[in-house]
């Protein structure tokens, strides 16, 4: 299956656990609202996502004379897309991100310590990964599924709330079952994790086939990440959770049964797609 099939499918899913929920509880007004309410908080973070994420990690904007700003400038072209505002953050942890809601307002930021480690072939595959999530649009798409998710997660808070108050109007209908109710409390916040984390790591394969498609090889993106996963680890970056999966390697690492958490797929299965194996 196809990442942009798959994408599809997962926020169907994750809407069908929304769906679900509102049925379960029977607060068709408290799922509008807790929908509503998620869905202002995320359309402003989409609106502003380059300003506050950029002012959030201290970027600095770089000029023409920049060895980062000339390939940005390429690969933009290359790709046929409106050159990106060009930033860099002031920190030794070797990582990268692009921000912005559509292509004609996106940035595109690198860490100092990536800039001393890869050379320009690794750079531009980094680069052009990054001018991938901008051409696919992946901002808005995580939005989509943060709004949905945090809905979620805002009707199973209330639907505790109530339950700890006294119960809610729907444990009094008839036919209600108490233990299906509290599966769905507890669950359904569990699967909107799974799911958008989900969504998160096909959207990383997606870029990552993108940028090899912008940059002509895989094999500069391929180098990158492979210097890019022990770096990271010897020198981590102090992200924020809520932005974590914006980077182009994770900020820190999860293995196991934590992976499926993860925002980030596996690099070493990043980098067998890329060669096609």
């Amino acid at each position: 299956m196809g990442n942009l099939a798959k994408t599809t499918l997962l926020l169907g899913l994750l809407s069908g656990v929304l769906m679900v929920m509102g049925q379960m509880l029977g607060g068709a007004n408290g799922l509008v609202i807790a929908f509503g309410v998620a869905a202002f908080m995320n359309f402003g973070s989409y609106w502003f996502s380059d300003k506050i994420v950029l002012r959030m990690y201290n970027a600095q904007p770089v000029g023409p004379e920049h060895r980062l700003y000339q390939a940005v400038a390429s690969l933009s072209q290359r790709a046929s897309m409106p050159m990106p505002k060009v930033y860099v953050i002031p920190d030794p942890s070797p990582n990268a991100f692009a921000t912005g809601r559509d292509p004609s307002h996106a940035a595109v930021a690198v860490t100092e310590g990536i800039l001393r480690i890869l050379d320009d072939r690794e750079l531009e595959g980094v680069i052009a990964h990054e001018l991938a999530h901008v051409k696919n649009r992946d901002i808005l798409i995580s939005s989509i599924a943060a709004t949905l998710a945090a809905a979620i997660m805002m009707i199973a808070n209330m639907a505790r709330w109530a339950a700890f108050f006294g119960g809610s109007r729907s444990d009094d209908r008839e036919g209600s079952n108490p233990i299906a109710l509290l599966a769905t409390i507890i669950l359904a916040p569990l699967a909107a994790i799974l799911i958008q984390s989900a969504i998160s790591r096909s959207r990383e394969y997606g870029a990552d086939a993108g940028g090899a498609a912008i940059a002509g090889s895989p094999y500069g993106l391929v180098d990158a990440l492979k210097k890019l996963d022990v770096a990271s680890k010897r020198i981590p970056l102090d992200a924020n959770a809520a932005t974590a999966h914006m980077f182009i390697i994770k900020p820190s690492a999860v293995s196991g049964l934590m992976s499926l958490f993860g925002t980030h797929p596996p690099t070493e299965s990043r980098i067998r797609a890329l060669l096609g194996q």
